[in-house]
């Protein structure tokens, strides 16, 4: 089979500047070595930091915020790309080689329509007039699965949800006939069922086009699903290379193992018997004419973990901007240790406001990138607690061995941890509250699977060490098994299943839990064909 992608011991640096020390460069990938195929899928697979969006972009003869390919090759066709000028890199980005980006509602502008962005970079590389772009991008969105391909276009990216932006985003990289196209995690943030509507409408444009394709994840299940070929990295190096049935069936590494064991986390559910702390009484919300939650009503015993799940647009975040009272609802009362909370956060005493605090999906814009670690902690110690100077410095020394990270990291800037240390940064600043209750919103569904188990395993541990209660926000059904004490199913917005984890994800289960826990990806060859002949029967016989 033709190869079209030769990447030949690829290396790549970056320097750092650590505060008060002279600059130190950093290897972020070291001679890694692999070849694609036309038509093929290649998974690069591998923990935060392990170089694969790095390598990815490296097929673009791209390095992302100041990293260097020092050395090796990047050949297309038989060309190394690395050796191209500027102009001929502008002529090749966009028309041979294109990317698709973890998150679409950020690579689109809001301020245009779908159909103009996505035949832009055919019409700037001249591959088709705009009659012609404008045909292939209607059927694009046919293949691809969106609804009303022919008007589809003329809408705005705030109009379209987001596994429909996903697909158009692969759409708009389709376009103008690529030859290798750069996937970074295109399903990370989609909750279950929309992640295999996007993962079906990729491979089956893939198929169709005879592309080949980087597939960049870090969810193993995910890749087996779509690629013919996995890569596993670690720290910039080759751990693995083999058939996806070999990587998955027959490991031969330690760590790819551990990958494929990731998700060991079980613990027993607790009894409900303990005073509810959270209640929920019949509350509505709406943001302006539309209502985004119907009457839901639940409750949280102290020192339990409830469980909220459902898919995206079903009013997970809003029940918890509710809660917050960053929401006020339009009908229906929030109850705290008993008492009812004012709708609005603006009218809550500063205890209330201490008792109940966040951690949020995404760690990176909710910290002060020009904040220390210390001040990011000693935040909520001086605001609740009044602390100053040495004892709040020891409060934050006390926080961080609790989150096992330890003092060293005291001074460092956010910009200079990884994504699970970020994460471990953002428990330490809720738990500085001494909180009784932590709204976790999806905080680990951009983390790796080993990354994500160390979080979760530092929660359990603390809510054993503090007897804090967790309202965790998530579309991942492995975590509820994992860290639930009882689940609450959403769908659009209403309350459709609640009760202890044993009988909600137990039968006879109503329709839509059913497809909730049948969509959630399993280590098997050819289990996305097996889940989509299912839906086909289903949508036959009804």
């Amino acid at each position: 089979m033709a190869e079209l992608l030769s990447v030949r011991d690829l290396r790549i640096e970056a320097t750092s500047y650590p505060p008060g020390l002279p600059p130190k460069t950093v290897t972020l990938v070291d001679r890694v070595s692999f070849t694609l195929a036309r038509g093929k899928v290649l998974g690069l697979i591998g923990e935060s930091g392990a170089g694969k969006s790095t390598i990815g972009l490296a097929a673009l003869a791209h390095g992302r915020g100041g990293a260097r390919i020092t050395g090796g090759e990047v050949l297309l066709d038989g060309k190394d790309i690395l050796q191209l000028g500027m102009k001929s890199l502008r002529g090749l980005r966009g028309s041979r080689v294109c990317y698709v980006a973890q998150s679409a509602a950020a690579a689109f502008n809001p301020a245009h329509r779908l159909g103009e962005q996505l035949i832009e970079a055919s019409l700037r590389h001249g591959v088709m007039g705009r009659a012609d772009a404008q045909k292939k991008a209607h059927y694009l969105f046919q293949v691809l699965g969106l609804p009303d391909p022919q008007t589809f276009g003329a809408r705005y990216p705030h109009q379209v949800s987001g596994g429909q932006l996903q697909r158009a985003m692969t759409a708009m990289a389709l376009c103008p006939g690529p030859e290798l196209i750069v996937f970074d995690e295109p399903t990370t943030a989609l909750d279950v069922t929309t992640q295999i509507d996007v993962l079906a409408a990729i491979k089956h444009a893939i198929r169709e086009t005879n592309t080949a394709a980087l597939y960049i994840t870090h969810d193993l299940a995910v890749i087996a699903q779509i690629a013919d070929d996995i890569l596993v990295l670690r720290h910039g190096r080759t751990v693995e290379l083999g058939s996806t049935r070999q990587i998955i069936e027959a490991p031969r590494a330690d760590y790819t193992r551990a990958l494929l064991n990731v998700r060991s986390i079980r613990r027993d559910e607790a009894s409900d018997q303990t005073h509810a702390l959270l209640r929920v009484d019949a509350v509505s919300a709406a943001y302006g004419q539309t209502r985004v939650l119907q009457d839901v009503s639940l409750h949280l015993p102290k020192g339990q973990t409830l469980a909220v799940v459902g898919e995206s647009g079903s009013g997970k975040s809003t029940l918890a901007r509710v809660i917050t009272g960053l929401l006020v609802p339009t009908q229906g009362t929030v109850h705290f240790d008993g008492k009812p909370l004012s709708p609005a956060f603006t009218r809550r005493a500063k205890e209330e406001l201490r008792r109940i605090q966040m951690i949020y999906q995404s760690a990176d814009t909710a910290m002060n990138p020009r904040q220390t670690v210390h001040d990011i902690i000693g935040r909520p110690l001086g605001f609740y607690f009044g602390l100053r100077g040495a004892r709040r410095t020891a409060r934050v020394k006390e926080l961080l061995d609790q989150i096992e990270m330890g003092e060293g990291f005291a001074h460092r800037y956010p910009a200079e941890l990884s994504g699970g240390q970020k994460q471990r940064v953002a428990i330490a600043r809720a738990l500085a509250a001494r909180p009784e209750l932590i709204l976790c919103d999806e905080p680990t569904s951009a983390l790796d699977p080993l990354v994500a188990q160390g979080i979760l395993t530092l929660l359990l541990k603390l809510q054993a060490q503090t007897g804090v209660s967790y309202l965790f926000i998530t579309h991942d059904i492995a975590i509820v098994r994992a860290i639930a004490d009882s689940v609450a199913v959403l769908h659009h917005g209403r309350l459709v299943r609640f009760g202890p984890k044993s009988s909600v994800l137990s039968p006879p289960l109503d329709d839509y839990t059913d497809r909730l826990l049948k969509s959630v990806p399993e280590m098997e060859i050819g289990w996305l064909e097996r889940i989509l002949a299912s839906r086909r029967m289903d949508s036959a016989r009804n």
